[in-house]
């Protein structure tokens, strides 16, 4: 600021060019016979010179405007007179201090008067000062006007009330010193805080009441509640069942769980689960949280709550682990042998006869593998692995195939590895790239051989050799683009034309030189003398040897040189040199006067030849520049030798060894690998199962009949055989197909081929083995050889008649008497009865009702079970309630004393009766469990022990009363039912 600009020149010293003349000396033909007909001519030619110059510059300048004077880089303002109580604003302009005035701030009146000779009195109000020249009021901090006689406006304060005030909330502010006074509720400097938690009001010095972490407002102390608190000071919890703020929502909790006030989370009873507490614990698990594990065995359910196991049939023990049957049977009488695969099934269902297999097999009875793509329990779970790896039946692991790794097989093989588990380094060379699953190399072009470690031989080039070089006369061609590098004399893209006349050479570089001649030759320049010349340039007439006048004197030049016609100095034959050509020329030279460098050769023992350049091989290469290798039948020096070796193996060229082709071996590749065996030089282990053909070049598994997957391992997946597992299965009505040869398992009650026809008359079961032991014309079932009775025959074998006869009661006179004895009684027992039913009906009107609940035992006849005859079990009777939804069992123990190996002796009789009524059993149920379950009837029937069996039942009753009693029902005929006894 207050600055000026300028510009200024100044001067420079510069290189600069210029062309320079000088005397150019050259040689042009003549008539000199003297100078051998070259004459000497001048010319002047220019070149570039650099001399020194003088250049002007300009730059910029700045300088203080007038008035002003630099100062410590700034320009300053002058005064002519100096300020004496003030300073310096403008030039010559003094801003004096107050109570001063003048123009340099000399005069001096006292604070009441002010003027020429202080006459005048000052009218200023607030302290305030009057200028003593002009008598204008200068204001204390925090007033204004002419007089100073008013406060600041609101909103400023200070000196000349220029400040604005920071206050902020409403707070006012002081005109003086603009300290701010806050409003109630607010703190701090500019008031911009609220009261701090706890406190409020004026000043901040009000305690808040609030309670349980309730929210006093800053200005009036008024609580907000959290979440679950009500009241004034906010000391009451929220009723039950509500919560929230100012408990304005409803909990949604069910089955008595408990509702967090704060947030209405529910907090679940043992049992149950969900945002809401509206689900039972999922199947597997049980009590508070879910977080308990069912410990049932043998796919029994365990109830939500306490986790009580209902045994399936034919099992019991706390945890259903104690198989009625012994091991291997099964069946009402455990009389059936079961017909699982031992080695791999877990167990067999006592009753049913039902395999469960073991992790990693499946089938009717756990003969079949698991299907590809899927392993574990019941193989049914699904297989992870990728890039064709095979799945471990049993743990799902990941069996890679070759050239893949990682947990599931989704991995490539790190670069440098090949096969199973990437664990192989590969062996190619030269750039090439290695196959992940077997090695095999991948060559760069110009590369061949089982390692890419050999050139592509003599006269081929490119990717995998397969291009013919089209490079003629002598030239070789570039292994990898097929460019063609002539021979000596020849030119062109192929090598087609020869040098142009009056050049010869490599690359027809060299220029002839020959006297009287037509022409020299392309390859070696050796020039061709007309008739009459000799010498090596023809440039002689004398015969070969002699040289002079007259051709008189002898030449005594060496290894083919020839005499200069004039001189008898010799002129050397291509390849030597000295004065007599005695000497070869040196190493890396050849041709005339010895001044050819010999070309690059590749595989040489040294420098070219002297005298024709050409390159000394070693064993396996060729060409002029020995850049060729031996073709792909031959090997050795000058590739004589025949290669010997066979089956694709690739022939060394330099010693003529074989590289084997993978899967042959040998020293001229005649040999198969060995059995289990396979790839380069047989190195690699077989890993084929169950018979499979191994195939010695990349190890790849060929299955036998019946077996699929990576290593053959997997049997046909189901319904699938042969080879391949190409063959459909023709077998019926549930059998098992062999995956070998697909012949028919038939299930129990089948027989034929395909197991298309049911057991002839008279026999059953597996196999149709067993005879039927029907009697009175009956027929039996074919798979479970239960009978059907023709009418009028009933009993397990049909031998009993059944009669319908409608007693006579003959009373005789003197039976009269008993027989109204016995009215009498029976009146009185039912008037006895009466009165109970009405006493119970009163006492049921102040219980909760419950529904009625009936056990219906219906049989389920399949082909795995049935009864046949009747059967005597020495066993407490068991009442048995199946609930899908609700699975508890909970035990009502017999008061009786143990006598038997099932408790007290009972005798039962299970009679399969077409028709027959059936009795209803009932047990008491604990209400405290969950009263919504529904009970359906048994999938079997089975004998227990002296224990009664039930689930919980679903019913919208009350849960006042612990217990409810179930009611028995009156028989409903019913089809497939059976009569459980009276004890005996």
């Amino acid at each position: 600021l207050n600055t000026e600009s300028y510009y200024e020149s100044y001067s420079v010293t510069v290189q600069e060019s210029y062309a320079h003349p000088f005397d150019q000396i050259y040689y042009t033909s003549c008539t000199d016979i003297l100078n051998w007909f070259k004459c000497t001519r001048h010319r002047v030619s220019y070149r570039t010179a650099y001399r020194r110059g003088e250049k002007t510059m300009y730059r910029r300048k700045s300088q203080c405007c007038p008035g002003f004077y630099e100062n410590e880089e700034i320009c300053a303002p002058h005064c002519a007179e100096s300020c004496v109580h003030g300073r310096c604003m403008a030039p010559n302009t003094c801003q004096c201090e107050p109570g001063w005035g003048g123009s340099n701030c000399s005069s001096a009146c006292d604070s009441n008067h002010w003027g020429p000779h202080c006459s005048n009195r000052c009218q200023c109000q607030n302290g305030a000062l009057c200028n003593p020249i002009t008598g204008a009021c200068i204001c204390t901090p925090g007033y204004r006007g002419w007089r100073c006689e008013a406060q600041c406006e609101v909103g400023t304060y200070g000196n000349g009330c220029q400040q604005k005030c920071q206050c902020q909330n409403g707070a006012a502010c002081h005109h003086v010193t603009g300290e701010c006074k806050c409003s109630p509720g607010y703190t701090g400097a500019f008031c911009e805080d609220l009261c701090p938690p706890g406190k409020h009001g004026q000043q901040c010095e009000e305690r808040c009441p609030c309670q349980n972490g309730g929210v006093c407002h800053h200005v009036t102390g008024e609580c907000s509640c959290p979440a679950g608190w009500m009241g004034t000071v906010c000391g009451q919890p929220c009723p039950e069942g509500r919560f929230g703020q100012n408990c304005s929502q409803e909990c949604q909790c069910h089955n008595n769980g408990f509702c967090v006030l704060s947030n209405g989370q529910c907090l679940c009873t043992p049992g149950y689960t969900g945002e809401r507490c509206q689900d039972e614990c999922p199947v597997g698990t049980y009590g508070a949280g879910c977080a308990k594990m069912c410990r049932c065995k043998n796919y029994s359910k365990c109830y939500h709550t306490n986790g009580m196991c209902l045994c399936e049939p034919g099992y019991t023990g706390e945890i259903c682990d104690v198989r009625l049957c012994p091991e291997a049977h099964y069946g009402l009488q455990c009389d059936k042998k079961c017909p699982c695969h031992a080695q791999n099934t877990l167990s067999c269902h006592p009753m049913s006869g039902e395999c469960t297999c073991k992790p990693g097999w499946s089938g009717l009875y756990c003969n079949e593998t698991c299907t590809p793509g899927f392993y574990g329990e019941s193989c049914q779970q699904v297989c992870q692995c990728q890039n064709g790896a095979d799945c471990h039946s049993v743990t799902g692991k990941c069996i890679c195939a070759p050239g893949f790794t990682g947990h599931n097989c989704s991995v490539p093989c790190p670069a440098g590895t090949y096969g199973v588990n990437c664990s192989t380094s590969c062996k190619c060379k030269n750039r090439a790239q290695c196959s992940p699953v077997d090695g095999s190399c991948s060559c760069q072009p110009g590369w061949h051989g089982v390692d890419c470690s050999i050139n592509c031989p003599s006269g081929t080039w490119g990717l995998s050799c397969n291009l013919t070089c089209m490079c003629g006369n002598g030239g070789s061609c570039n292994a990898l683009d097929g460019h063609c590098t002539c021979a000596p004399g020849w030119r062109g893209a192929k090598c087609e034309l020869h040098c142009q006349d009056g050049t010869y050479g490599l690359d027809c570089k060299e220029r002839c030189d020959c006297s009287h001649a037509d022409g020299c030759h392309h390859s070696t320049g050796h020039c061709r003398c007309l008739a009459g010349w000799t010498g090596i340039h023809c440039d002689s007439v004398c015969a070969e040897g002699h040289w002079g006048p007259n051709c008189s004197l002898p030449c005594n030049c060496k290894n083919g040189a020839s005499c200069s016609p004039d001189e008898g100095t010799c002129e050397c034959a291509p390849g030597y040199r000295g004065t007599t050509c005695q000497r070869i020329c040196s190493p890396g030279y050849f041709g005339h006067r010895c001044s050819q460098t010999c070309p690059q050769c590749v595989h040489s023992n040294g420098p070219c030849h002297h005298i024709t350049g050409q390159c000394d091989c070693l064993p396996g290469f060729r060409g002029a520049l020995c850049n060729e290798v031996c073709p792909s039948s031959r090997f050795g020096k000058n590739c004589v030798w025949s290669c010997s070796c066979t089956n694709n193996g690739t022939c060394n060229p330099i010693d003529g060894s074989c590289q084997c082709y993978p899967g042959w071996i040998g020293s001229d590749c005649s040999q198969p690998c060995p059995p289990g065996q396979w790839g380069p030089n047989c190195i690699h282990t077989c890993n084929c199962h169950n018979g499979a053909y191994c195939s010695a070049y990349d190890g790849e598994c060929k299955c036998t009949p019946g077996w699929t997957g990576l290593y053959c391992t997997q049997r046909c997946p189901l319904g699938f055989y042969g080879k391949d597992c190409s063959q459909t299965c023709q077998c019926r009505n549930g059998a098992d197909c062999d995956h070998i040869s697909g012949q028919c398992t038939c299930r129990t009650g089948f027989m034929g081929r395909h197991c298309e026809q049911k057991c002839p008359p008279g026999s059953y079961g597996y196999g149709c083995r067993q005879v039927c032991d029907c009697l009175n014309n009956s027929t039996c079932d074919h798979m479970t050889g239960t009978c059907y009775c023709n009418p009028g025959w009933k009993g397990a074998r049909c031998d009993q008649v059944l009669i319908n006869k409608t007693a006579a009661m003959q009373v005789d006179t003197y039976q009269i008497g008993a027989i109204a004895g016995i009215i009498v009684l029976v009146l009185l027992v039912l008037f006895l009865l009466l009165l109970f039913i009405i006493y119970r009906k009163k006492q049921k009107g102040k219980e909760p009702p419950m529904p009625a609940v009936t056990y219906t035992p219906a049989m389920r006849v399949t082909a795995d079970y049935t009864i046949t005859g009747i059967l005597q079990f020495d066993a407490h009777p068991s009442n048995y309630f199946s609930n899908p939804s609700y699975h508890t069992l909970t035990q009502c123990i017999s008061p009786h004393v143990n006598t038997g190996p099932y408790g007290k002796v009972w005798r039962r009789t299970f009679q399969y009766i077409c028709g027959t009524p059936y009795h209803a059993s009932s047990c008491s149920l604990n209400s405290s469990e969950n009263p919504y379950a529904t009970i359906k009837d048994p999938p079997l029937l089975i004998a227990k022990s002296t224990e009664c069996g039930y689930v919980e039942m679903k019913s919208p009753a009350r849960r006042d009363s612990p217990y409810a009693e179930i009611s028995s029902s009156s028989p409903i005929n019913n089809p497939n039912v059976y009569e459980v006894g009276e004890e005996l």
